[in-house]
């Protein structure tokens, strides 16, 4: 559908497979015509324009995070009424979907725990953790180039970003077998398109996991990273229950494995498609961090988050009550003239590429972005100097000019369920 036939009121963007199958039209519609816009069936305030979205992102005092991994539809037992919702949201926390999740949170309880997330991930950490990116990049690869084909995302991508982050932890190698097993063996429900609002958090999971290894550290201190969770505290010197501890660091998993693996999907994607691009980054592998860019600007692997207001306000010339449901799609921020010459154009060389929103901003900046970008960069780079060829799988996803892709049915992410994979491996000279 053109941009041109849209009518947004005709459209019920949570439920649209078609929609969400090819979000764009439907983001550059909204952008021309209405970047705030409050549609009809659900009263769902939903924000496409890039300006109008930081200034959400940044009244973190207004628009609570409390239902960011929720539907268009609240489940609470309460109306939701008054000038302030702030106490009444924490009072009902248990009805939003993840609300012992630190995406959850809104100051102070967010800023005590996010402080205690950020001294884990130090800029030392993640440079320490580097090394171990490149040689597990190289060590799937070894296991896949021999067999000239995968399916991506779970051959490749899901086992990776796994290992990625329980490096950074620190999480015992002999482990990670377990890791992979519980996090790289199903695909998420979030914002799936039957708006089921409850969904199961295999994070839970992890808690256990997590309590045994920091009581085993505090109990008798070690030198390793696990030790320096156990022992981390809190802004004010507090040392944090063990559940608490075992939280933050399983929300490293939340942050940063789906949407990595949507990362790696929707570039190799494009690259399998785009010879000459990829001809042009296996040339030049000092352009694959401006491609990564460039690709969480055109397709964010988040489409977008939710926020409630808890006072009242105006954004886009509209009235917003305490209580309003507010959609902000950094997907299609990405795409807003206003800010990126020629949005619809993939640009390698974009300069401005990185303004884009797929991690977010402000207080809920991704905590995770720069371990992303380096999965990212790695995975790319070592695929690119180790092959002579990357293609889609015409078997799996048919001919060019008629793909059958196997897309998320998700209004929320944006990736492949399966991206199939066919490539020739570069012989040693």
């Amino acid at each position: 559908m053109s941009t041109a036939e849209m009518d947004p009121t005709e459209i019920d963007y949570f439920t649209d497979a078609k929609v969400a199958a090819d979000p764009a039209p439907y983001f550059d519609h909204m952008l021309a015509n209405c970047p705030v816009w409050r549609e009809p069936k659900y009263g769902v305030v939903i924000v496409t324009g890039y300006e109008e979205a930081l200034q959400v992102y940044h009244q973190p005092d207004v628009y609570s995070s409390i239902n960011r991994t929720g539907g268009p539809v609240l489940d609470l037992p309460v109306e939701l009424v008054g000038d302030d919702l702030t106490e009444i949201l924490e009072q009902y926390r248990e009805y939003f979907p993840s609300n012992d999740q630190m995406v959850t949170f809104d100051p102070p309880l967010h800023t005590d725990h996010r402080a205690l997330l950020m001294g884990l991930i130090t800029p030392k950490r993640l440079k320490q953790n580097e090394e171990f990116l490149r040689r597990t990049a190289d060590h799937f690869l070894d296991e896949l180039l021999p067999k000239g084909k995968c399916d991506y995302i779970w051959d490749y991508a899901k086992r990776y970003a796994v290992l990625a982050v329980a490096d950074l932890l620190g999480i015992p190698e002999a482990d990670h077998p377990m890791l992979i097993e519980l996090l790289a063996t199903e695909t998420p429900m979030l914002g799936n398109l039957k708006l089921q609002v409850a969904h199961h958090n295999i994070l839970e999971r992890l808690y256990g996991y997590f309590i045994e290894k920091i009581e085993e550290r505090r109990a008798n201190p070690g030198e390793d990273i696990l030790t320096g969770m156990a022992l981390a505290t809190f802004p004010d010197g507090t040392l944090p229950e063990p559940i608490h501890v075992a939280r933050i660091a399983s929300n490293l998993f939340a942050a940063g494995l789906e949407t990595t693996v949507q990362l790696l999907g929707v570039s190799l994607a494009r690259l399998a498609e785009d010879q000459d691009l990829q001809g042009l980054l296996r040339r030049e592998t000092a352009l694959i961090p401006k491609f990564i860019e460039e690709a969480l600007r055109i397709e964010a692997p988040i489409k977008g988050s939710f926020r409630l207001t808890k006072v009242p306000t105006t954004i886009g010339g509209l009235d917003l009550a305490p209580g309003t449901v507010v959609l902000l799609l950094h997907g299609a921020a990405g795409r807003d003239a206003r800010v990126f010459d020629n949005p619809a154009e993939f640009d390698v060389q974009r300069p401005n590429a990185r303004q884009h929103l797929a991690f977010g901003r402000g207080i809920h900046t991704c905590p995770g972005a720069p371990l992303a970008r380096a999965e990212a960069v790695y995975s790319l780079q070592r695929l690119l100097e180790r092959t002579e060829s990357i293609t889609l799988s015409d078997e799996h996803h048919g001919p060019a000019g008629d793909r059958r892709w196997d897309l998320m049915e998700s209004y929320k992410f944006r990736g492949h369920t399966h991206l199939h994979l066919d490539f020739s491996e570069r012989q040693a000279d």
